[in-house]
C-alpha cells in the first residue's frame, strides 16, 4: 500500500469515526432532552387546564353535574378532567376513557390497540386532571428533528473526507515529483538534488541523499585515482623488470647475474608500490579497522622503530614514553610513525641517528610524535608537497606514498601531520593522534602493512 492510500485511509478512517461517535452523542443527548421537553409539555398542559377549570363561574359547575364540560383540543394532545368521585367533569376526546381514566400520578405509559399513549396524571385540590400524547407523533417529531440534525454532520463529514484528499495528495506531491526527478536522472549523474521550495519535512531526506551522492562520488573517484595511480606506478617497474629479465636470457655469467639481481629489485619495488598503493586506498575508504588491541603508545614506538629500516644506531628511542592510548587502531598508528621514521632516515644525514621523542598535549586531548633527523631540511615550496601522492626527492628512492599514507590516516581518525625545518639544523616531523580516555577495542580488517616510503 503507498504512503497516500495508507495516509488517506489512516485519517479518513480516524475522522469519520470520531465524527461518527461526536454524532452519536449529540444525538443520544438530542433525544433525552426532546423526550424530557415533551414531558414538560405534558406536564404543563394539564397544569394549565387545571388552572382553567378552577376558575370556571359556578352556573358552568352546575351543568357539570347533569353532562361533561367539552374542552377545546389542543394539537397532539388528549386530556380529561375527573371529580374526587371519580365523574368526567371535562374532555377533549369522548373515545378516550381507557387512556385517561385517571391512575397513579406522574408520567406513564399507555397501550390502546396498535397505538401507544404518554400519559401525565396531575391532582390539584379535588380534581384529577389527565393528559396524553401519541407516541408514533412523538416519533415521527423525534425523526424529523434528527434528520435535520444528522445532515449537516453528513455534509461536514463529507467535505472533510474530500478536503483530506486534497490537502493529502498536494502535501505529498513533493515526493511525487522528488521520485520523477531521480527516475529521470542519468545513471551516471551524481550532481546534488535540488532542495529550493522543497518542505521542511522533506529537506533532511534530501540532504541525506546528497550526502550519499558525495559519498558515492568520492568512492569513484578514490577508484578511478587508485586504477589511474596503479597503471602510472606499475608500467615502469614491471618494463624494468622485462627487460632485465630479456637480457638475462640472452647473456651469461656476471651479465645474467647482474640482471637478475636488477630484475629481483625491481619485484621487491613492485611489491612495495603495490602494498603501499593498497594501504592507501583502504586507509580512504569506509572500512573499519580493529586488531583487538588498545593503541598504547609504548607498542607504537617499540614496533615502529621495529618495522623500520633503521640498523642499530641509526634511530635513537625517546627517553620518555607517556603511558595512554590513542584513539587510533594500532596497525595504522604504527604505520604512520614507520613511515615517518623511515622518511627520516632515507633522507637525513647518514652519520647521525634519527631522533624520536613523544611528548602530550597540555589539555591531554592529543599525544605527538616527533620524528628529527639532521639532514638539510627542505625548501619551503618542497614543504607543501611533501604528503602528495608519488612526489619525490628523489626518483631513485621510495614509491612516494609513505607521507600521503600517513597523511590520509591521521585525517581519517581526528590527528594531523606537520613539517618544519629546525634553525638550529635539521627537519621535523610532528604526527599527532588524538588520546583515548579508555582503552577501547577496534575491528580490524587491514593486515599489518610493511616497508616505508
Amino acid at each position: 500500500m503507498s504512503l497516500r492510500a495508507r495516509l488517506l485511509l489512516t485519517l479518513g478512517v480516524s475522522l469519520a469515526l470520531l465524527w461518527g461517535v461526536a454524532a452519536a452523542w449529540l444525538l443520544s443527548d438530542l433525544e433525552k432532552k426532546f423526550v424530557e421537553t415533551l414531558d414538560q409539555r405534558l406536564a404543563q398542559s394539564a397544569r394549565m387546564v387545571a388552572g382553567l377549570v378552577l376558575q370556571l363561574p359556578e352556573d358552568v359547575w352546575e351543568q357539570s353535574q347533569t353532562r361533561s364540560l367539552s374542552i377545546p383540543p389542543i394539537e397532539g394532545l388528549a386530556c380529561q378532567v375527573h371529580s374526587p368521585r371519580g365523574d368526567i367533569i371535562a374532555r377533549t376526546h369522548a373515545n378516550m376513557d381507557t387512556i385517561l381514566a385517571p391512575g397513579e400520578r406522574g408520567h406513564a405509559y399507555r397501550q390502546e390497540g396498535d397505538t401507544t399513549w404518554r400519559v401525565f396524571t396531575y391532582e390539584r385540590g379535588d380534581l384529577v386532571i389527565t393528559t396524553a400524547d401519541r407516541m408514533d407523533e412523538r416519533d415521527m417529531l423525534l425523526s424529523d428533528v434528527f434528520r435535520v440534525a444528522v445532515v449537516p454532520f453528513v455534509v461536514a463529514l463529507t467535505g472533510s473526507l474530500i478536503a483530506l484528499w486534497v490537502v493529502v495528495w498536494r502535501g505529498l506531491a513533493p515526493l511525487s515529483r522528488l521520485r520523477e526527478s531521480l527516475a529521470s536522472r542519468h545513471p551516471e549523474a551524481l550532481a546534488p538534488v535540488s532542495t529550493y521550495g522543497v518542505p521542511k519535512e522533506i529537506k533532511p531526506l534530501i540532504d541525506t541523499l546528497n550526502g550519499l551522492l558525495v559519498r558515492i562520488q568520492q568512492t569513484i573517484v578514490r577508484e578511478q585515482r587508485f586504477t589511474n595511480d596503479a597503471a602510472h606506478e606499475l608500467r615502469t617497474p614491471l618494463t624494468a623488470i622485462k627487460t632485465h629479465l630479456q637480457v638475462a636470457q640472452r647473456a651469461e655469467g656476471d651479465v645474467a647475474k647482474e640482471a637478475l639481481r636488477c630484475a629481483e629489485a625491481g619485484v621487491v619495488r613492485l611489491a612495495h608500490t603495490l602494498d603501499q598503493l593498497l594501504t592507501l586506498a583502504r586507509v580512504e575508504g569506509r572500512m573499519r579497522f580493529d586488531d583487538g588491541e588498545p593503541s598504547q603508545v609504548a607498542e607504537i614506538v617499540e614496533f615502529a622503530i621495529a618495522d623500520s629500516v633503521a640498523t642499530a644506531g641509526q634511530c635513537q628511542p625517546p627517553a620518555h614514553v607517556p603511558h595512554v592510548c590513542v584513539a587510533m587502531p594500532r596497525e595504522l598508528a604504527i604505520t604512520a610513525l614507520r613511515n615517518l621514521l623511515d622518511n627520516a632516515l632515507h633522507h637525513g644525514a647518514d652519520d647521525l641517528p634519527v631522533v624520536l621523542t613523544v611528548q602530550p598535549s597540555p589539555d591531554q586531548r592529543h599525544v605527538t610524535f616527533t620524528v628529527h633527523d639532521q639532514g638539510s631540511g627542505v625548501d619551503e615550496a618542497t614543504l607543501k608537497q611533501l604528503t602528495q601522492r608519488f612526489w619525490r626527492v628523489s626518483k631513485q628512492q621510495g614509491s612516494g606514498l609513505g607521507l600521503a599514507i600517513v597523511a590520509a590516516i591521521v585525517e581519517r581518525f581526528g590527528g594531523w601531520v606537520s613539517f618544519e625545518n629546525v634553525e638550529s639544523g635539521g627537519f621535523s616531523a610532528h604526527l599527532s593522534i588524538p588520546i583515548l580516555p579508555d582503552p577501547i577495542l577496534f575491528t580490524s580488517s587491514l593486515p599489518t602493512p610493511t616497508g616505508g616510503d
